[in-house]
């Protein structure tokens, strides 16, 4: 049987368990020619998933009670009458909370042969697939790092945060990160490549910045958004880029509860650029971006921090973690038992 986490409610405020329900049901079997059937390994989260099943986050339809939950994967190829795809490819795609997904030659399912041989298998999530990209293009691309930049960082600790201290610092920038415990900021500082963290919760944010961006900000990578983006920009340089990668720290508050920025005149005042953007649209970098990092892990010059969870239950579970600040670099669930 092939067991399956669907919508069961969307969500009212905060994400619970009680939004899904699992359900069993048979294998898909191939019955067109361009078909392959993928058995998941490896299951991503993302805290655009609550998204999903409100509104579809402005990018896909949204999902509708009943449906099996939208998430991308890693898998192997276990049938196949797609000749792109043979039994035992490993493959990157949207395969959904379940432990088989039925794909076909439609680009809707984003699928990508995993080219590396990193193991585990799930590296294809993080570090070297979307989250990954998301870092390494985001600093490239959107944030335009150069040598001698400073670079702040917030959501450090998180899947795409943990990323961008290694890549800021391969690309010759000082970096700071922002994370919530003392434990994540101790891991940023002795692990993920970060020159200094800051502890949102416990630290006077503006002083800290003020000590460990003395000639102020370049680039800021905001995963966070409300007040600690508005601390950011005031000290903000001239040019600066601000990436707009995500928002945690409002995704749950009301319109009327969200937080009212202060400090977006410096936008203007230092002729900096705000840009955010959808890491799909730079498809065309995704071969660049995975050969560079896997070259700097291979080279000793990066590493990557992964919170894995067991079973294809856990996936509720998991993705409330992300809303609770509880994972510790990016967040997967290990679907087959075994799996690398």
């Amino acid at each position: 049987m092939n067991r399956q986490w669907v919508m069961a409610a969307r969500p009212q405020g905060a994400v619970r368990e009680s939004d899904f329900r699992m359900v069993e049901s048979p294998v898909p079997e191939l019955v067109e020619d361009g078909q392959y059937l993928v058995r998941t390994m490896y299951l991503s989260l993302a805290p655009v998933m609550r998204m999903y099943m409100l509104d579809g986050a402005g990018i896909e339809k949204p999902m509708e009670i009943g449906e099996v939950m939208r998430g991308r994967g890693v898998g192997r190829v276990v049938a196949s009458r797609n000749p792109a795809f043979a039994v035992g490819d490993v493959v990157q795609a949207k395969l959904g909370w379940q432990d088989y997904a039925r794909l076909d030659a439609s680009p809707y399912w984003m699928a990508y042969r995993v080219a590396q041989r990193l193991v585990p298998f799930s590296t294809a999530l993080g570090v070297l697939g979307v989250t990954g990209f998301t870092a390494y293009l985001g600093l490239t691309e959107i944030g335009r790092v150069q040598a001698g930049d400073t670079v702040l960082v917030s959501g450090a600790a998180g899947g795409v945060g943990s990323n961008c201290g290694f890549v800021a610092r391969n690309l010759g920038a000082r970096v700071v990160g922002i994370a919530g415990t003392d434990e994540k900021c101790a891991l940023l500082a002795s692990k993920l490549g970060y020159d200094a963290a800051i502890n949102y919760r416990t630290d006077d944010v503006p002083a800290k910045l003020a000590e460990h961006c003395p000639q102020g900000v370049d680039v800021f990578f905001d995963n966070v958004g409300g007040a600690i983006l508005d601390h950011a920009l005031a000290r903000i340089n001239r040019y600066a880029r601000v990436v707009i990668c995500g928002r945690i720290s409002e995704y749950l508050k009301s319109p009327d509860d969200a937080y009212r920025m202060r400090n977006w005149d410096m936008i203007g005042k230092r002729r900096a650029r705000m840009e955010g953007f959808f890491i799909y649209d730079l498809e065309a970098h995704f071969a660049r971006a995975e050969a560079q990092m896997a070259e700097w892990i291979a080279a000793g010059r990066m590493t990557y921090q992964e919170d894995v969870l067991e079973g294809l239950e856990q996936m509720p579970r998991a993705l409330i973690r992300l809303y609770e600040g509880l994972n510790v670099g990016k967040q997967v669930v290990r679907v087959e038992r075994g799996a690398r």
